[in-house]
């Protein structure tokens, strides 16, 4: 399966339609269980006399394979939230109910990352493609902060804030809600920023560039 978003330590990655999913070889080796046993639990539930439904099934089980030390192709299991508590409910013990734990954690972490990617790809889609290339973990804030600083430059304010202040939903889009000239702006800032991340790492120097650059375009010196 594609990642979006790289595996982290505990295997929790984030796929192409932007969905959180775990990779059962690394619930194996946290809960201490041998991966094939880890495999028979998941065949037991997706099994069509479990009572689970198809639709359950394909939505939160998602076989795959990996290669081992001899290269050979060995299956696994991509799981999603769902897929992972349905997995995991019947492990008992204190040192599972913390791995239980820290996997909900990062659950969470992830989502909320995917949200702000999302976010951040329907604002400056040419922006975000480029902060995952420079940036081997990224993480919410390394889209957050740019997309939130082009923003600030151009409409004067985040785009949670100008959708307060436009009674706009939360999680939509403000570009229908901007004036052409501040959406042409947006669009050159983000080209400029671009090259900037990559250049001039320090965020409040990249800012000022910015600023100085949009002065220059409106008063026609560029």
């Amino acid at each position: 399966m594609r990642e979006l978003i790289p595996k982290d330590e505990l295997g929790v990655f984030a796929d192409t339609n932007d969905t959180a999913r775990v990779d059962s070889l690394f619930v194996a080796e946290c809960f201490e269980k041998e991966h094939k046993n880890v495999l028979r639990d998941i065949q037991k539930i997706i099994a069509p006399n479990s009572g689970l439904s198809d639709e359950f099934r394909q939505l939160n089980f998602e076989p795959s394979y990996y290669r081992n030390k001899q290269n050979k192709k060995q299956p696994c299991y991509y799981l999603t939230r769902d897929g992972f508590t349905m997995l995991v409910m019947g492990y008992t013990g204190a040192k599972a109910m913390k791995f239980k734990e820290m996997y909900i954690k990062r659950f969470n972490e992830m989502e909320q990352f995917i949200k702000s990617l999302v976010s951040a790809r329907q604002e400056f889609p040419l922006l975000t493609e480029n902060i995952k290339l420079l940036h081997d973990h990224p993480k919410p804030y390394h889209f957050s902060n740019e997309c939130d600083m082009l923003n600030r430059i151009v409409v004067g304010m985040s785009a949670k804030q100008f959708r307060l202040a436009n009674d706009i939903e939360k999680g939509k889009s403000i570009r229908p809600y901007l004036s052409d000239s501040q959406i042409q702006m947006l669009e050159i800032l983000q080209k400029v920023d671009v090259g900037l991340l990559v250049a001039v790492p320090d965020y409040e120097q990249r800012k000022r560039y910015l600023e100085w650059y949009k002065q220059k375009l409106e008063g026609g010196e560029i």
